[in-house]
């Protein structure tokens, strides 16, 4: 991780910044944290421990998944709402692969990014996408995030957990938080005949009481496309979803064949945009 990166960031201990020495991160209460060889930053404080991240198998078929384009509308719907400003840094809470950070970060002339999620295995995918300008930190979204006080020029949070509280610390006064939700006709096709999770029909109203009291919604915009997914590109999409907790391989393996090949499947989103209130 460049030293640049590592220096927005503060310790998990005590909250004072840190600065990578080596390849290890300190602060000045000389608490030490070693950079993994894979790149990332673990961050994680010991009473998060026990926290179920993605593992290796659904971080894979993420990976796979992402790189076939299918979700491609909510990464450009991402960089056109981050458009300004140009520079600064982009953190992004459960980033999982860095896929939609990175393409924001690429998007503007002098921009750096921070991947926060508590799986180690998707650390290690997002310390790689693009290591000068992207640091990823293992951390735990429902604390204190290990960003400094109003280092975040643009804050995004997609398909993942919302700590308003420390969301609004990090970001500047005038920064931006880029929040994207599924709709529900997202996968509507999938979840009957694949038993998945539903979209809950109270996550707008959900959504606008996570963020009370700490934002402000200034827009939103639906983004809607028909994917056209075989078989294969079915599978993965289960496999990096929380459905895939709850589903035997088996069981899903039976389910798919029975389906189109390629399926038409709606992707269906909602990307609202906040200031700090």
């Amino acid at each position: 991780m460049h030293p640049e990166l590592v220096s927005v960031l503060r310790c998990p201990v005590c909250g004072d910044g840190l600065a990578l020495v080596g390849r290890t991160a300190n602060c000045p209460q000389r608490h030490a944290f070693d950079l993994a060889k894979q790149g990332y930053l673990n961050l994680l404080p010991s009473a998060s421990s026990g926290i179920d991240g993605d593992s290796a198998e659904m971080v894979e078929a993420r990976e796979q998944f992402l790189a076939g384009g299918f979700y491609e509308p909510v990464r450009q719907a991402l960089i056109a709402a981050a458009k300004e400003p140009s520079g600064g840094l982009i953190v992004e809470v459960g980033a999982g692969t860095g896929y939609y950070l990175a393409g924001v970060v690429a998007a503007g002339n002098g921009r750096s990014g921070i991947a926060l999620d508590v799986s180690r295995y998707a650390a290690r995918r997002a310390a790689k996408v693009d290591p000068e300008r992207v640091g990823a930190v293992v951390c735990d979204a429902w604390r204190e995030l290990p960003i400094r006080d109003g280092a975040a020029r643009v804050v995004l949070n997609v398909f993942a957990p919302r700590n308003a509280t420390e969301m609004a610390r990090v970001l500047a006064p005038d920064g931006t938080l880029l929040v994207v939700t599924p709709n529900q006709g997202h996968l509507k096709e999938l979840v009957e005949v694949l038993g998945l999770v539903r979209v809950d029909e109270e996550k707008e109203r959900r959504l606008s009481e996570s963020l009370k009291g700490s934002f402000t919604r200034i827009g939103s915009e639906i983004v809607e496309v028909a994917m056209q997914l075989d078989h294969e590109a079915v599978e993965r999409l289960v496999a990096m979803t929380p459905s895939a907790r709850h589903t035997q391989k088996a069981e899903l393996a039976e389910r798919i064949a029975v389906l189109a090949d390629p399926v038409e499947v709606t992707l269906s989103v909602t990307l609202s945009t906040w200031q700090t209130v």
